[in-house]
């Protein structure tokens, strides 16, 4: 199965550019690569920027000397590639206008004004024209417009360039026009001929880029799709192109690979074909059904984990679906998530006879979270320290307005279940908590068949944040100590928090090496406080507690979709809605398999006989085809010899099992929760011990 490969890490130390010189120029003292996926392509400040390698400083410079193969080294190769993607189009296509040109996860996208939509026929002849383009290798040169007015006299022809310019100053810098105008001075990025220096094309953009175009080693355009300028559909229709790049011609092949394989995987489809779930149009985009074998699924993967926190000291609460308004102004949510919920309703007004209002209706909302819910039940009579940490968890159905454009499946909907749980404890108690509780998710993840993780850190917002600095530095501060001691890696995500605090998120690889982000640890010193919630301290004082919000699969939902696309529909045989189906060789064999699968049954395992008119080839397709994990064929030398035959997922097969023997090794297979599919290799090894 091919995996992504992972961005490298940088093990380049910092260098010194001295003031006149170039980057690239110090740094060919260095032998540092110009070739292959580790050339370097760009460099980068102490304070976080990147620049080109013609960057000139006038003082003494520290740099970070950037990779290709590192994330920041391939957004630089894919930005670089937008303009060689754009250049070929004003070329293949003369007359169209430019949007914009951002490097996205994995790829990047162009927008156009073009007088017709994109063809695969015109992909392929655009890419014809980028190789050519690249191979030129056309040096990409910076140039600092003097003015907004100068900028707009270069970019005159190019309306959608000259509304940027114009708007410069109100440009969101975390936006993709960002890419394009950039903080502070205009810039313009000319591409050059190497031979006569000419300008062949340019571009408004803040960058950086590669030196020259042949540092883009190996790139595909994807598709084509519309889009509208500055993603407002009352404003003019574009044409966007995506496409990806990367550092060699191994790297795209590998990612190519793994997209054709989740493809495959894809949780919508399987969802279909398996009938696990669907979404139906009359309840509205978003809204998931289970299926009765969805459903098991489900229930199988909710029981499990109920025991698991059982265990783990969780109290079990519940919480309604609707709730006044009053609430999320109390807690914070309508000041900063109000457009990511659905409008109000509005309820419990009185009127007289002729409409007028004798008492105001109230705002009710659907929730979009628990956490306000399970506040009140801590607040709900007094509390002792004796209580803390004190542990609510629930399977709390929330409810989001996403827009339609996002909305994807299973792990993107508007009404999911969150396996939601919130601690309440003592600062004393906080670390040691955090600890356990990532030690609880870890493994309670692995109990799912995921078992390669990394952390990530978010840290504060300053745009959007409630509570002092100080209780923000000491809660990050406690949160990198927990990270730290897990001995997993750690990745920071500057400020990727929640208003009310930073946050630990578990970060799961599949089965073909996509990144999922599966729990989040968030803490928060603010709610408590908002909600006045207290607790008796040993010393009788009032004392407030610390909050901690956790979400192990995230959404139900959500988790069910990537197991699926994990497992490529096979789930592991105790989650499986079929996990044993039995196979007659002909009729006159089925009622020695009722007999297998009524013991099986006994022991609570999903057991069934398939006496359809099928041929017993067509039934195996058909299993095999529905991922059932153990199917179990009797013919006549089975039923003399009161045995049955093991056929598998993967087309192999064990003869001649006794009956006994069979049971014993499919309940205890399940009962273990092993998440391997059963092979002819791993079930003769089981039954040899």
């Amino acid at each position: 199965m091919a995996h992504l490969i992972e961005p490298a890490v940088n093990h380049h130390q910092p260098f010194s550019v001295p003031a006149g010189t170039s980057a690239g120029a110090a740094m060919r003292e260095l032998d540092l690569p110009n070739k292959g996926p580790e050339a370097i392509v760009c460099v980068q400040e102490t304070d976080g920027t990147l620049r080109d390698l013609a960057f000139t400083p006038d003082a003494d410079t520290s740099v970070l000397p950037i990779p290709a193969n590192t994330e920041q080294g391939r957004a630089v190769i894919r930005h670089s590639c937008t303009h060689v993607l754009a250049q070929a189009v004003q070329a293949e296509f003369p007359g169209t206008k430019l949007g914009i040109g951002p490097a996205i996860e994995n790829g990047f996208y162009y927008d156009f004004d073009v007088a017709e939509p994109f063809t695969p026929e015109d992909l392929h002849r655009l890419e014809k024209r980028m190789k050519k383009i690249i191979k030129q290798g056309q040096k990409f040169e910076r140039r600092v417009y003097d003015s907004q007015e100068a900028a707009a006299e270069a970019l005159a022809d190019e309306p959608y360039k000259l509304e940027l310019i114009q708007d410069k100053g109100n440009v969101d810098p975390d936006s993709d026009e960002a890419t394009e105008v950039g903080a502070g001075e205009l810039t313009g990025y000319y591409n050059l001929n190497p031979r006569t220096g000419e300008v062949e094309w340019y571009d408004l953009c803040r960058g950086p880029h590669v030196p020259t175009t042949k540092y883009i080693p190996a790139f595909a355009l994807t598709r084509s799709s519309a889009a509208y300028w500055r993603g407002d559909q009352s404003l003019a229709g574009l044409q966007r192109i995506y496409g990806t790049a990367w550092e060699s011609k191994e790297a795209l092949e590998q990612y190519q690979t793994m997209i054709e394989e989740a493809e495959k995987r894809d949780h919508r489809r399987l969802g279909a074909e398996l009938d696990l779930f669907s979404f139906p149009d009359e309840i509205g985009s978003g809204f998931p059904v289970f299926h009765p074998n969805g459903a098991i699924v489900r229930l199988e993967m909710e029981e499990h984990s109920r025991r698991r926190h059982i265990a783990e000291g969780y109290s079990f609460v519940n919480t309604p679906h609707i709730t006044k308004g009053e609430l999320f102004s109390k807690s914070g949510h309508l000041d900063f998530y109000a457009d990511g919920m659905f409008p109000p309703m509005q309820l419990d007004g009185e009127y007289d006879e002729n409409g007028n209002v004798i008492k105001q209706p109230q705002d009710y909302y659907a929730k979009p979270m628990n956490c306000p819910m399970h506040n009140l039940i801590f607040a709900s009579r007094g509390r002792s320290y004796r209580e803390l940490p004190l542990r609510l968890f629930e399977f709390g159905t929330v409810y989001r307005y996403e827009k339609s454009g996002v909305i994807h499946g299973l792990t993107r909907a508007r009404g999911f279940t969150q396996d939601d749980a919130h601690i309440y404890c003592t600062e004393d108690q906080l670390e040691q908590e955090l600890t356990t509780v990532l030690e609880f998710i870890i493994s309670l993840l692995r109990d799912y068949g995921l078992d390669d993780f990394y952390l990530e850190l978010s840290t504060k917002d300053e745009k959007k944040f409630v509570g002092s600095d100080e209780i923000w530095e000491r809660s990050t501060a406690i949160l990198q100590r927990v990270a730290d001691a897990s001995g997993l890696d750690l990745v920071p995500d500057p400020g990727g928090a929640a208003f009310y605090g930073p946050k630990i998120s578990v970060q799961a690889r599949d089965a073909i090496g996509r990144t999922w982000q599966m729990s989040t640890v968030q803490l928060d010193f603010n709610l408590p406080e908002r909600f006045n919630l207290e607790y008796t301290a040993p010393d009788g004082t009032k004392q407030r507690p610390i909050m901690v919000h956790r979400a192990l699969f995230g959404s139900i939902e959500r988790f069910f979709g990537v197991l699926l696309e994990h497992y490529a529909g096979a789930f592991p045989a105790w989650l499986a809605p079929q996990q044993v189906m039995g196979i007659p060789v002909a009729d006159s064999f089925s009622d020695h398999l009722e007999k297998v699968t009524q013991q099986l049954r006994a022991q609570g395992v999903r057991a069934t006989v398939d006496t359809s008119d099928d041929r017993m080839q067509k039934k195996i397709r058909n299993h095999t085809t529905g991922k059932v994990p153990f199917m179990l064929l009797a013919g006549a030398r089975d039923v003399e010899a009161d045995a049955v035959s093991f056929r598998f997922l993967d087309g192999s097969q064990v003869n001649g099992v006794p009956v006994d023997q069979a049971v014993q090794l499919i309940t205890s297979w399940i009962a273990k929760r092993n998440n391997d599919a059963p092979s002819k290799d791993s079930v003769e090894a089981a039954l040899q011990r």
